[in-house]
C-alpha cells in the first residue's frame, strides 16, 4: 500500500480500537438491562408524581376500560402497589414479552433449513448461477437476502465471497468485504420477511401503545421500503469494491504459508433436493394464496362496514406461524431428498440445536421484558416523550432533520450494543411515541431505527461476528487486522448511508406507504 493509504490504515485502527475500549468497559447486554431496570425504579420513585397533560385529550381518546384520558402521570414503582405489581406479574411479563415467542418460533423452522444444509447450498447456488460481469453484485444483494436464516450468511456467505474472488483471479479480501458488506451492512433490507420483521415490531407496538392503547403494528410495515432497498443497496455495494476497493488491494499474491482450498461444488443430490424444497415453498404459497383470496378465504377476518370487505388481519397475524410452516417444510423436504434427515430424531435434534443457540437471547429477553415493563408500567416513557416532543417543536427541530438525527443516534448507539432487538427495546419506549406526538406514524420511526442499525454494523469489533470476519481474511493475508477490516468497509457504511437516508427521506416526500399498512403520518 502507498504511505498515505498506511497513515488512514493506521487513522481507522486507532480510531476503532479507542471505541473498542470504551465498548469492552460497558456492561453486557442482560447487565445493561438489568442496570436500567434499577435507574427506571429510582426515577419512577423520584419524579412520581408528575403529571402532563395526555396527547389524546383534545381528541377524546380512551383507554383500555373505556374511559376517557385525561393526564398522564409518573407512578412510583417502589411504593407498596408497585412492589406488589412487579413480583405478581415478574413471570407473566416474561411469558407474554411479545418478541420471545415471535422469535423462537421463527427459529424453530429456520434450524430446520439451516441445519438441513439447505440455506447454504440455496447460498451457493445463488452466487454460482449468475455471469462474472455481476459476481459483486450478487454477492451483495445474497448477503441481504441470507439474513431469512438469521446469522448464516456470516458463516456460509463471506468465507465463499473470498473463495469466489480467488477463484475468479481477484483478491479475496473485497469478496470478503462485499459479503461482509451486504450480510451486515445491508442488514434489513431484504426482498423475503425475515425473522427481524417481527421482531422489531414487537417492541414498536407496545410503546405505539403508550399512546394509543389500540394501535397494532403489522410486521410487514416496513416491507415496500426495504425490499426496495436491495437493488440501491446492492449497486453501492458494487460500486465500492470495484471502484475503492479492488484499486485500492491491488493484485492478490499469495505467500508460501497461505493455504487455498477448492471452491465445494454442488452436488446433484443437492441440487434435486433444492429444487423439491423450492416445489414446496410454492405449493406452501398456493395454499397461503387460497386462505386469503377468496372473500371468505379462511385466514380474512370480520367484514369491514365501510368497505363491505373482510378484514386482513387474521392472514397479518399469522405471518409468523406462516414462515415457520415454510422454513420448516422447506428444510425438511431438502433433508429427506439429500439424505441429511434420516429420521424424526433428525428433526427434533435440528430445532433443539436451533433452540440452544437461543439460550443468550431467552436471558437478554428476560432482563428486556421487565425493564420494558417497569418503563411501561411508571409512565416515564410517556412523560419524556411529551415533555421531549414540545421541546422539540419549540425549537423547530422537526421534519427531515429529525428522522436524520434519529437515524444517526441510532447508528451511534449500534457502535457499542450489538444486538438489533436490545437496542430497539431500549429507543423505542422513547423515541416512537415521542415522534407519535409529531405526527410520525411508529413504523416510520422503526424504519428509520432500522436504518441506523444497520449501516454501522460492519465498524464496530463489538459486533460479535467481527473478529470471525477477519479469521476468514487471514485465511489470505496474515497480518490483517482490525485496522485492515475497518479501513476495507468504512466506504461502504458511508455509502451504505448516503443511499438508504435519502430514499428514506424520498419515500416519505412521495408518500408512499412503508410496506403493508405501514403509514408514515399518525393520525389518531
Amino acid at each position: 500500500m502507498k504511505k498515505t493509504q498506511k497513515k488512514k490504515s493506521d487513522f481507522f485502527a486507532n480510531m476503532l480500537d479507542r471505541i473498542e475500549v470504551i465498548g469492552n468497559k460497558l456492561p453486557q447486554p442482560v447487565t445493561l438491562f438489568a442496570i436500567l431496570m434499577g435507574v427506571t425504579l429510582l426515577l419512577s420513585w423520584f419524579f412520581g408524581g408528575i403529571a402532563v397533560d395526555h396527547p389524546g385529550k383534545a381528541a377524546g381518546l380512551l383507554d383500555r376500560n373505556g374511559l376517557p384520558v385525561d393526564t398522564i402521570e409518573v407512578i412510583n414503582l417502589l411504593s407498596r402497589d408497585g412492589f406488589q405489581m412487579i413480583m405478581t406479574k415478574m413471570v407473566s411479563t416474561f411469558a407474554l414479552f411479545p418478541p420471545l415467542g415471535l422469535v423462537l418460533v421463527v427459529m424453530l423452522g429456520i434450524g430446520v433449513a439451516e441445519y438441513t444444509g439447505m440455506i447454504s447450498v440455496a447460498l451457493r447456488l445463488f452466487v454460482s448461477k449468475v455471469p462474472k460481469s455481476f459476481i459483486t453484485f450478487s454477492i451483495v444483494v445474497a448477503g441481504m437476502i441470507s439474513s431469512v436464516a438469521a446469522d448464516a450468511g456470516y458463516v456460509v456467505l463471506i468465507p465463499l465471497g473470498g473463495a469466489i474472488f480467488m477463484g475468479m483471479g481477484r483478491h479475496p479480501l473485497a469478496g470478503i468485504a462485499a459479503a461482509f458488506a451486504g450480510v451486515s451492512g445491508g442488514f434489513g433490507a431484504n426482498l423475503f420477511p425475515t425473522g427481524l420483521d417481527p421482531m422489531i415490531a414487537a417492541f414498536t407496538e407496545p410503546a405505539a401503545q403508550i399512546i394509543d392503547p389500540s394501535y397494532t403494528v403489522n410486521p410487514l410495515s416496513n416491507y415496500y421500503l426495504m425490499a426496495a432497498s436491495v437493488p440501491f443497496v446492492g449497486l453501492a455495494g458494487t460500486w465500492v469494491t470495484e471502484k475503492i476497493l479492488m484499486p485500492r488491494l491491488g493484485e492478490y499474491k499469495p505467500t508460501a504459508d497461505i493455504e487455498i482450498e477448492e471452491e465445494q461444488s454442488i452436488t446433484r443430490q443437492e441440487r434435486k433436493a433444492l429444487t423439491w424444497s423450492f416445489v414446496s415453498v410454492f405449493v406452501i404459497s398456493i395454499l397461503v394464496a387460497l386462505t386469503i383470496i377468496p372473500a371468505d378465504g379462511l385466514l380474512r377476518g370480520d367484514i369491514d362496514p365501510e368497505t363491505g370487505v373482510r378484514s386482513m388481519r387474521p392472514f397479518y397475524d399469522s405471518l409468523v406461524p406462516i414462515m415457520f410452516i415454510g422454513f420448516f417444510v422447506a428444510g425438511l423436504v431438502y433433508g429427506i431428498v439429500a439424505k441429511t434427515i434420516k429420521s424424526d430424531k433428525d428433526v427434533t435434534n435440528m430445532t433443539a440445536k436451533s433452540m440452544s443457540t437461543m439460550g443468550m437471547y431467552i436471558v437478554i429477553a428476560f432482563v428486556a421484558a421487565q425493564f420494558v415493563a417497569y418503563f411501561n408500567w411508571s409512565n416515564l416513557g410517556s412523560v419524556l416523550a411529551v415533555k421531549g416532543s414540545d421541546g422539540l417543536n419549540a425549537i423547530g427541530f422537526t421534519g427531515a432533520p429529525l428522522l436524520v438525527a434519529f437515524i444517526i443516534v441510532s447508528s451511534v448507539v449500534n457502535l457499542i450494543m450489538g444486538s438489533a432487538s436490545a437496542k430497539w427495546a431500549l429507543l423505542a419506549p422513547i423515541f416512537v411515541p415521542m415522534l407519535m406526538l409529531m405526527d410520525y406514524s411508529p413504523e416510520t420511526t422503526q424504519a428509520a431505527y432500522r436504518i441506523g442499525d444497520s449501516y454501522s454494523n460492519i465498524l464496530t469489533p463489538l459486533l460479535p461476528y467481527f473478529p470471525l470476519v477477519i479469521v476468514f481474511a487471514q485465511k489470505y493475508v496474515k497480518d490483517v487486522g482490525i485496522g485492515t477490516l475497518i479501513s476495507m468497509m468504512l466506504p461502504f457504511a458511508i455509502a451504505f448511508a448516503l443511499v438508504r437516508i435519502p430514499m428514506l427521506l424520498l419515500w416519505i416526500w412521495a408518500g408512499i406507504p412503508l410496506g403493508v399498512e405501514g403509514p408514515i403520518y399518525y393520525a389518531p
